[in-house]
C-alpha cells in the first residue's frame, strides 16, 4: 500500500527540487489513468476530489476509491480534498478516508481565513494527515477575477495557521484553456523569501510548460494542480471513441478507449515537474 499524505510527498520534493501534481478527478477512468501514468513515469501523484467531482460522487466512495487506487500502486499516491469550503466538508473527508485537506478561505477576510484554516490544521495533523490553504484569491476564466498575494500575508499565513502547503495567487487562473499567459516570478520570489512551507499552484493547466518545469526545479513550487488540460484529453478521447462506432452503445467499451489517451497525456504532465 502506497497511501501518502501531502506532506510526505512535498517535503522531499522541496528538498530535492522537484513538483508533484495535483490531478483533477472526476470519476473512475480518469483517476485509473492518473494512477498508470504516475506508475509508468515513476512519480507520485496526488488524486484531487473538487467541488464538480464531489457533486458527482459522495466523498465516502471517492475515498474508498482513492485508497484503493494507492493500495495497488507502486508509487505514493495522496487523497486529495480539493477545495473544502467548510470544517464540516473537511470532517466528513477525513473521516472518508482523505489523507489531505485543503481548506479554501481564500474569499474571507485575511483574519477569519487564518483562523478557520488554522482550525482545520490542527484537526488534519491531530488525524495524522496533511492540510492546504490558500492566501489571496485565485480566479476563475470567464468568472471571478484573482486577487493576488501579498508576500508579507503569505508569511504571516504560513506561520500562523500550520499548513503543510500554501497555495498562492500569482497570475494563476481557474480553468484556463490555453497557455498564452504566465505566472509572476517577481511575486513567486517574494513569497517564497518569507517562508519554508511548499507553495501550491491552483490553475496549472494555463501555465506554459517550460515555466512549469523551470519553477518545479528552481522554485518552492512544489505542487502544480492540473485539471482542464486533462479534462479536455479525456473529452477528446471520448469524442473519438463515440464517434469512430455511431453504433456502439456500450458504455464500458467507449470509455475504455479514453485510457490509453489519458495515460499518454498525464504522462506529459507529469514529466515536466521531475527533478534534473
Amino acid at each position: 500500500m502506497t497511501l501518502a499524505t501531502l506532506r510526505d510527498v512535498l517535503q522531499p520534493a522541496l528538498k530535492d527540487g522537484y513538483a508533484v501534481a495535483g490531478l483533477v478527478t472526476l470519476g473512475w477512468e480518469d483517476m485509473r489513468a492518473y494512477v498508470a501514468a504516475a506508475e509508468a513515469e515513476g512519480v507520485p501523484v496526488i488524486l484531487q476530489a473538487g467541488p464538480s467531482c464531489r457533486a458527482h460522487t459522495p466523498l465516502p466512495v471517492l475515498g474508498k476509491m482513492f485508497r484503493h487506487l494507492a493500495e495497488g500502486a507502486s508509487v505514493p499516491v495522496v487523497a486529495h480534498l480539493d477545495h473544502g469550503y467548510t470544517f464540516e466538508e473537511c470532517k466528513e473527508a477525513l473521516e472518508a478516508g482523505f489523507t489531505s485537506l485543503m481548506f479554501d478561505g481564500s474569499r474571507k477576510p485575511l483574519q477569519q481565513n487564518i483562523d478557520e484554516t488554522a482550525a482545520i490544521a490542527e484537526m488534519a495533523h491531530a488525524a495524522g494527515i496533511s492540510c492546504e490553504g490558500e492566501i489571496g484569491f485565485v480566479g476563475y476564466a470567464g468568472g471571478e477575477t484573482s486577487a493576488g498575494t501579498d508576500p508579507a500575508e503569505a508569511a504571516q499565513f504560513a506561520r500562523d495557521t500550520g499548513v503543510d502547503a500554501m497555495a498562492i495567487s500569482v497570475g494563476n487562473v481557474h480553468l484556463q484553456q490555453d497557455k498564452a499567459g504566465g505566472l509572476d516570478e517577481p511575486r513567486i520570489r517574494a513569497i517564497e523569501a518569507l517562508t519554508d512551507v511548499p507553495l501550491v499552484i491552483h490553475g496549472g493547466s494555463g501555465v506554459p510548460m517550460a515555466q512549469r518545469s523551470s519553477l518545479a526545479r528552481g522554485s518552492k513550487i512544489c505542487k502544480f494542480n492540473i485539471g482542464t488540460e486533462l479534462r479536455m484529453a479525456f473529452g477528446q478521447a471520448l469524442r473519438a471513441a463515440v464517434s469512430a462506432d455511431p453504433a456502439e452503445f456500450d458504455r464500458v467499451t467507449i470509455l475504455k478507449q479514453t485510457h490509453d489517451p489519458v495515460v499518454d497525456a498525464t504522462r506529459r504532465v507529469l514529466a515536466a515537474f521531475k527533478g534534473v
